[in-house]
């Protein structure tokens, strides 16, 4: 559906037609530009979005079906942009995402959203409180949309920062690291990792193109050039996120590798304890064994001294046994 409808010139919004046609060929014909907000849009409803504003096909199909990687595409009559805001979650300390698909014109700023985790009316009001910014048209939404979802990258990557190291305290925790339940925890920490990184990595390239023309390529249509050092911002923002994510990623891998090592640190000290309790039963087990065969010629069975003898001896061997097994460290 259609959740805003709004004209701007001169950085201010303006009263104007309702219905989007109305409102471009208004735009159209006196200046300025519109900005047109949607939200999950059925492919009725886009039918007709499509056709006024003369959208390619492809870029229809990826803004109806979602589940699109960042990106940017340039057609004859419009560039797409793909952004994928990134909320976390703090009460299952989850990151999810929605999508943000926008189309930019000569005279025209068409926002499609996916997801209720990327609402753009925060956007559009702080945009409306910088005229000297909205002026500079339709590209100004773009850099507004594109510094909203990257610095919400950042504050995600903190929560993130803050989540690891409470799982490395468990995990490093004379009594945590044991548990059934960290190795899935560091699991499924990657996993939300790995969300994020979908999110972030594949918008370095397009930000770079909008940021102007050099070893990214030439510079793009209706981008304003005004607003390219805005984007070469936004990009720096982006740098430094996508090296938090880096490096995040990296840490829980060592620390599922110290987990892992520990396990089997701990796995072969009960080994060793189960080892040397095993060898000290062994020894009274061996005499009691030989000592129960019944062979009627055998030594010391008819001496009076013989079974305290024999308990004796068990005795000495044990305590031998358990010295050196504790002087080694396996007990």
């Amino acid at each position: 559906m259609i959740v805003d409808c709004a004209i701007y010139r001169d950085g201010r919004r303006t009263e104007g037609p309702q219905d989007f046609s109305d409102a471009l060929d208004d735009v159209r014909a006196g200046g300025g530009f519109v900005w047109i907000g949607l939200h999950e849009p059925s492919e009725k409803e886009f039918a007709h979005v499509t056709r006024e504003f003369a959208l390619h096909p492809l870029a229809v199909e990826d803004s109806l079906k979602a589940h699109q990687r960042p990106k940017l595409e340039v057609y004859d009559d419009s560039l797409f942009l793909v952004l994928k805001p990134v909320v976390y979650e703090p009460e299952s300390d989850a990151v999810s995402s929605g999508e943000v698909m926008v189309f930019l014109g000569d005279s025209f700023v068409l926002t499609v959203r996916h997801g209720e985790g990327s609402p753009l009316a925060a956007v559009r009001r702080r945009l409306e409180q910088e005229p000297e910014m909205l002026a500079k048209g339709p590209t100004a939404v773009v850099y507004a949309i594109a510094d909203a979802t990257v610095d919400h990258y950042l504050d995600v990557a903190a929560e993130l920062q803050t989540d690891l190291e409470e799982l490395e305290t468990e995990v490093f925790s004379p009594d945590g690291g044991g548990s059934r339940n960290t190795a899935s925890r560091i699991y499924m920490f990657k996993r939300q990792i790995l969300e994020f990184r979908r999110a972030t990595v594949p918008l370095a390239p397009p930000v770079s193109r909008l940021a102007g023309p050099g070893v990214a390529g030439p510079g793009l249509p209706f981008v304003n050039d005004e607003a390219r050092p805005f984007f070469r911002d936004v990009g720096d923002h982006l740098a430094r996120v996508n090296e938090s994510v880096e490096g995040l990623d990296r840490l829980v891998s060592d620390i599922l590798s110290a987990h892992l090592a520990q396990m089997s640190v701990r796995q072969n000290d009960d080994m060793r304890k189960i080892s040397a309790w095993a060898a000290m039963a062994a020894v009274p087990t061996m005499i009691a064994g030989i000592y129960g065969m019944n062979f009627e010629h055998m030594p010391e069975l008819r001496w009076t001294w013989g079974y305290p003898a024999v308990i004796a001896v068990m005795a000495v061997l044990e305590a031998g046994l358990y010295r050196t097994f504790k002087r080694r460290g396996w007990l």
